[in-house]
């Protein structure tokens, strides 16, 4: 086990939501629960009396209540959830109606906005006025290509009361990526903006805004969205915002909808064909979401929550469900890094943030450059995401940002629009390891013959129905895709693509995506397992390991980007591959070692291994337009060709 980095206090302990949880679940069962271990077992051992519990310590408001929990089925797939019951996520997140902050807008430039509760309701009424003027009723798709700013969430909140089906994409996708993507739903309504700003320039978003709506013949009203200063109709055919709301509204109604009832499409990430729609519910997602930003997180009222992300990613609308508890959620809009690396600690200090999220490449960026933050004493909580967080960098962490908090990596997906495993309050931080599996969610690592096992490495997979599965994907017959997706590669078993490792105690470690490990000489090898030692060195910024056919066997290709002005030589190999050796293994140690300039990543910012692996081999890519940055894998051709 991975030594302890923080342990929570008795009084955090006490306080803790979780604590409260554990006693109601003792009340009410007769049991004698006392340690997160414990509550695991029985939230998988009784999943039934575990979310109906749930949904009444965290107040879900059911207009129906359930006639059945859980209607289990032979199939993961055809499990049902809370049947008959009928409830609105939309509602939940407008609750509160009083004036506490509940949406803090900051851009690079500072803060920008700030909506009390009151007036979001209120902004939500006014949309929603505007949606039903344009006829959008229960089912109908909104699609939305808008920075991460307030009206964002406002038109999200708006078409969801309404019961209609909310998906949005990030304005710096590609036109054909968005394009492959938004057109799969046939929208009704598109918000779409003019521009936006990234790092200190103005991106014009006018062309590629025309070509979407050019391409959705299902589109009957665009709106358009205006940045900051900027003026409304820039883009032709639309409603500027300002005209599209109705000012009379005064306050939002909502659609008593079934538990399943579809409230967001989100998209696979593309890189293995045409992006997936994937279609999560109302109840699924707003219970889910309670659970881990209560339980997991420890999420108040008195809290306030930032979390660094698109509004094409899951983690938006995870952010979002912060709105159902009564937090306050700040939103950044821009680049975390801009105009200094470190520009964010001013607005966590100003904006008093508790609880920070991020990915775990922005926490190596900052180890990287050295930064020390100054004092944060609102700051408990850092949760990171998007890649596995090197032990190194925990240690970092608490070292230079702050030692008296709990730094909680998180793992799950687009595919759950949730997780697998999460922080805990109550639990000790071991560097390297994600402190949990979720409560309610059978989590397991298995070996190749479907064996369950613990201190090896495995894939990561779900053994029990959950009530955020994907209620389907959009447009696929008899759910084929969706069996496609989770369950082939092992039975009745949902497989979600991790490779990974439980640890003795509650923790699990993950060491990349199971389709990008690594299999020289037959030994299995995860990417972060590589990745960590590399950029543990101060020349080396990232890196990306796949590997290569040959004769029979895979030889592990490494290529690096360094810091600027400096260049690949022998001894800074010889370093590289001493390292490796040294924390990993011999067999850990590449054949080759190769300087590139830039890394593929997909356009949630995920490095793409699979893309790296089809150039090498002369393969083509089936997707590009799921990559930010296709025009990368040239070099790596060209030098591959020259090796």
């Amino acid at each position: 086990m991975n030594p302890i980095l923080w342990k929570p206090s008795q009084q955090q302990i006490e306080s803790a939501q979780i604590t409260h949880f554990i006693k109601k679940v003792n009340a009410k069962y007769h049991l004698a629960i006392k340690a997160y271990p414990d509550l695991y077992d029985w939230s998988i051992q009784q999943p039934e009396d575990f979310w109906q519990t749930l949904a009444e310590f965290c107040d879900v408001k059911f207009h129906q209540p359930a006639d059945v929990v859980l209607r289990a089925s032979k199939q993961m797939l055809g499990s049902q959830w809370f049947l008959g019951a009928t409830l609105n996520y939309a509602e939940h997140c407008l609750r509160h109606n009083d004036d506490r902050e509940a949406i803090v807008f900051y851009t690079e430039e500072g803060l920008q906005q700030t909506l009390t509760y009151q007036a979001l309701n209120l902004a939500v009424a006014q949309c929603q006025a505007g949606l039903k003027q344009l006829g959008v009723k229960k089912g109908d798709r909104v699609a939305a290509v808008l920075p991460n700013m307030p009206e964002t969430i406002i038109a999200m909140l708006a078409t969801t009361s309404l019961g209609a089906i909310w998906s949005s994409c990030s304005p710096d996708f590609g036109a054909q990526g968005i394009i492959e993507r938004v057109s799969q739903i046939e929208p009704k309504i598109l918000f779409a903006c003019s521009s936006y700003v990234f790092k200190g320039k103005t991106i014009d978003c006018i062309d590629k805004m025309s070509v979407l709506q050019q391409n959705l013949p299902s589109l009957q009203q665009t709106i358009e969205v205006s940045w900051q200063g900027k003026q409304g109709n820039q883009l032709e055919n639309t409603i500027a915002w300002q005209d599209f709301i109705v000012p009379d509204a005064t306050a939002p109604s909502f659609e008593a909808l079934a538990f399943e009832h579809p409230g967001f499409i989100l998209y696979s990430s593309g890189t293995t064909g045409k992006p997936k729609c994937i279609v999560h519910g109302h109840g699924g997602t707003l219970l889910q979401h309670l659970k881990e930003l209560s339980l997991h997180t420890d999420l108040k009222r008195e809290d306030t929550l930032m979390y660094i992300t698109t509004c094409g990613w899951m983690m938006w609308n995870w952010m979002v469900s912060a709105l159902a508890l009564g937090s306050t959620v700040v939103l950044f809009e821009g680049s975390p890094v801009f105009p200094k690396i470190d520009s964010l600690f001013s607005i966590l200090a100003q904006a008093k943030v508790t609880v920070f999220g991020t990915s775990a490449k922005y926490l190596h960026s900052l180890e990287q450059a050295a930064i020390k933050a100054d004092a944060l004493p609102e700051l408990r909580t850092i949760l990171s995401t998007g890649s596995p967080l090197a032990s190194e960098t925990f240690t970092y962490v608490y070292q230079n940002i702050k030692a008296e908090l709990c730094l909680a990596s998180i793992s799950g997906g687009t595919d759950i629009i949730s997780c697998f495993a999460l922080g805990c309050p109550i639990l000790p931080v071991h560097a390297g390891e994600l402190q949990c599996r979720g409560l309610g969610m059978a989590v397991l690592v298995f070996d190749e013959k479907a064996e369950a096992i613990v201190e090896q490495k495995g894939e990561l997979v779900c053994v029990q129905p959950f009530p955020s599965m994907p209620i389907c994907f959009w447009d696929d017959t008899d759910n084929k895709k969706y069996r496609q997706a989770y369950f082939t590669k092992f039975e009745n078993t949902w497989s979600h693509g991790d490779y990974a490792m439980l640890t003795r105690g509650s923790g699990i470690m993950i060491f990349g995506r199971s389709d990008a490990v690594l299999n020289p000489g037959g030994i299995r090898i995860g990417t972060a397992e590589i990745y960590q030692p590399t950029e543990s060195l101060s020349e080396v910024l990232e890196s990306l390991a796949v590997g290569q056919d040959v004769q029979g066997d895979e030889r592990i290709i490494l290529f690096v980007v360094l810091k600027p002005n400096l260049s690949l030589d022998e001894g800074l190999i010889a370093k590289i591959k001493t390292t490796i050796k040294t924390q990993a293994s011999p067999r850990h140690v590449p054949a080759k070692i190769i300087q590139v300039k830039e890394l593929p990543r997909t356009v949630n910012g995920k490095l793409s291994e699979l893309a790296v692996k089809h150039v090498i081999h002369g393969e083509p890519i089936s997707n590009a337009q799921a990559l930010l940055n296709p025009e990368c894998l040239e070099e790596f051709k060209s030098l591959l060709d020259k090796s």
